[in-house]
């Protein structure tokens, strides 16, 4: 006789007795399931995912249409497509750096967490064990438990942490997390905004979800899990892509890029985009529209490892002097606002127009019984793309993906910039790419500049914010310090890998996207393990930038001396520099500063003061020399 799965899950008395009042259990058993279900099993292919309020009745939350590759969900509240980057809290007393729900309401948790138990128990419930990290032996056991009307988000997080189905589910599976799904209290006790709430109680790191975006819970509330666990063993999950590339001379360099929301994590494992004619658009002039291209008909071959978070677990270092790393997701959380027309990206039109399982979409206008296309994205008002559509893709369905854990050559670091010019003077001063020296690295990962025009979040107007130590701060749910002191032994005890800024949007006055970004990997690949020569780099006008390239040529073609150090471009001038990299340093020594405690590793305390005193590159370098 078959166990049922739920008795093979260590669950405390107080789940057991939520369990016992529900209505209706389900364990799923597989993707298609979830796929069925979030539509409700109607045959005409849509669903609407509806929250009971009191004293409000019926609200939609969002709509579900089953399209021939999948599921496009849509949400009725423009609010709710994109990621509130204050939606996270802590709810438990242990020691933080982050808002706590009492703070932030003044009152204790507990009552809220009964009553969200106690609701849970009067639903229709799907309980879905999944390995939180992605994979069985550097996985953690967890379990998400939801309404049955919100199967697409359990489907959304199967592909991205993958699930047990139910007939594979061990015997003893004990969670070290859990995930509650309540979207009504949004609005019953949150007015209507973003709300997860991390509460660890008695060794389960509990994730009480109160939206249905799965932004903040299934993809980032993970990885806030995965942050405590690390903080606690002495490890971190970096917010990175890592990809494995193959350049045309049978170079083989791998890239790890860093960065906030939209800092080009994912464009990092694209290929370059080309215009009609084969060739690659690398900047154009805003002001005189004058077009740089590049003939590049023979790029680099692509091998993704990660495209978000990447497990940097010690285990996996055995001995190696370069940082190592393995994917932490079993799927990927991939944003394309960028692709707004077809052909602009066929890479991914392969993937998700006709993919051997059906994909989960998000913020795409997609119709029942049609094809879901990724450069159809939702209008949040007529004649206004919604800036944050998704669409969530399984690892095991992305072709030459390496799945074993690689050494890093390079890690860059990517920031969003803005325009610059003499006339608008801004930190968008960086060049195509500039070399730092590890301690100006460690710089860049405490200070973590969110950037301009973020496409992922809502932003908060306060101009040039931090996403956060780790550009993974909004998701961690301990302390500043702590984090900071990970990275910097992380940094310390990886001496052989190199490190790297890039920016993409703009260079100076010239606007980019990520083509720089591509560029700059199919030069650096191209090279292989050669490190530039000392003549090819100066010490950049702000110190914060490292070195500057003073020249380089990719696939034959010398780049305009403008695009490496951008107080040469006749638009912006030292001048309009000058007053760019003033904002730059002001904005790193008021986000430094919060650092400067007593708890922070003695050689971080002299990296930070060395920026206070305007130290110089060479200051930066002789601070943790390389090897």
């Amino acid at each position: 006789m078959h166990k049922n799965p739920l008795e093979r899950i260590r669950f405390t008395q107080e789940l057991q007795e939520v369990f016992e009042q529900a209505v209706k259990i389900i364990v799923p058993e597989s993707r298609q399931q979830l796929i069925e279900m979030a539509v409700g099993y109607d045959a005409r292919g849509y669903f609407e995912v509806v929250s009971e309020i009191p004293g409000s009745g019926k609200i939609v939350e969002a709509t579900v249409a089953r399209c021939r590759n999948g599921i496009a969900v849509n949400y009725q509240d423009v609010y709710m497509r994109r990621r509130d980057p204050d939606a996270i809290m802590v709810a438990d007393d242990r020691p933080t750096d982050k808002v706590r729900y009492q703070d932030r309401y003044g009152e204790d948790f507990a009552p809220l967490r009964k009553a969200t138990l106690k609701w849970l128990g009067t639903q229709n419930l799907i309980v879905m064990p999944f390995m939180a990290g992605g994979s069985q032996d550097l996985g953690y056991p967890a379990v998400l438990i939801a309404p049955e009307n919100t199967a697409f988000f359990a489907a959304a997080l199967a592909d991205l942490q993958g699930m047990i189905p139910a007939s594979q589910l061990p015997d003893g599976f004990e969670p070290r997390s859990i995930i509650y799904l309540a979207p009504p209290f949004r609005h019953t006790h949150f007015g209507g905004k973003q709300v997860v709430l991390h509460h660890k109680n008695d060794g389960v790191h509990e994730i009480f979800s109160y939206n249905l975006y799965p932004g903040p819970s299934a993809k980032k509330g993970v990885y806030g899990m995965l942050l405590s666990i690390g903080e606690e063993e002495g490890w971190i999950t970096a917010h990175a892509s890592t990809v494995r590339v193959i350049s045309p001379y049978d170079n083989v360099v791998t890239f790890m890029h860093e960065g906030a929301s939209g800092g080009g994590k994912s464009e990092m494992l694209e290929e370059p985009h080309r215009q009609p004619d084969g060739k690659i658009l690398f900047a154009t002039n805003i002001l005189t529209n004058e077009d740089i291209y590049f003939d590049m008909r023979d790029t680099c071959e692509l091998e993704p490892v990660t495209d978000d978070m990447a497990f940097c677990h010690p285990s996996l270092q055995k001995g190696s002097k370069k940082l190592v790393v393995r994917d932490a997701e079993a799927g990927w959380f991939i944003r394309i606002n960028h692709i707004t027309d077809y052909g602009i990206a066929p890479h991914y039109e392969r993937l998700t127009i006709n993919p051997k399982e059906p994909l989960v979409f998000l913020n795409i206008d997609g119709v029942p019984n049609a094809t879901c296309l990724i450069w159809e994205h939702t209008m949040d008002e007529p004649g206004k793309r919604c800036p944050n559509p998704r669409v969530i893709m399984p690892r095991k369905l992305i072709p030459n993906t390496a799945d074993d854990a690689v050494e890093v050559d390079i890690r860059s670091f990517g920031v969003r910039t803005p325009p610059c010019t003499a006339d608008k003077p801004s930190y968008g001063i960086i060049g195509l790419f500039h070399v730092l020296p590890p301690a100006l690295a460690w710089l860049w990962r405490l200070v973590a500049p969110r950037g301009y025009d973020n496409p992922s979040i809502i932003e908060s107007g306060k101009g040039m914010t931090s996403e956060g130590v780790g550009s993974y701060w909004p998701f961690a749910t301990g302390r500043m310090v702590d984090q900071a002191n990970l990275l910097l032994d992380q940094i310390l005890n990886t001496l052989s890998t190199r490190y790297l800024l890039i920016p993409n949007q703009y260079i100076g006055a010239y606007k980019v996207g990520f083509a720089g970004q591509w560029i700059t990997r199919e030069y650096m690949a191209r090279r292989g393990s050669a490190k530039l020569r000392p003549e090819q780099q100066v010490p950049a006008r702000c110190p914060l930038l490292g070195y500057a390239l003073q020249n380089i040529k990719v696939d034959g073609v010398n780049l305009p001396k403008g695009l490496l150090q951008v107080n040469l471009q006749l638009e912006v001038g030292n001048e309009g520099y000058d007053k760019g990299a003033e904002i730059l340093t002001n904005f790193f020594k008021r986000e430094l500063q919060k650092f400067l405690t007593p708890d922070l590793h003695p050689l971080g305390k002299e990296i930070i003061e060395c920026c206070l005193d305007d130290g110089t590159v060479e200051d930066y370098y002789n601070l943790i020399p390389k090897l």
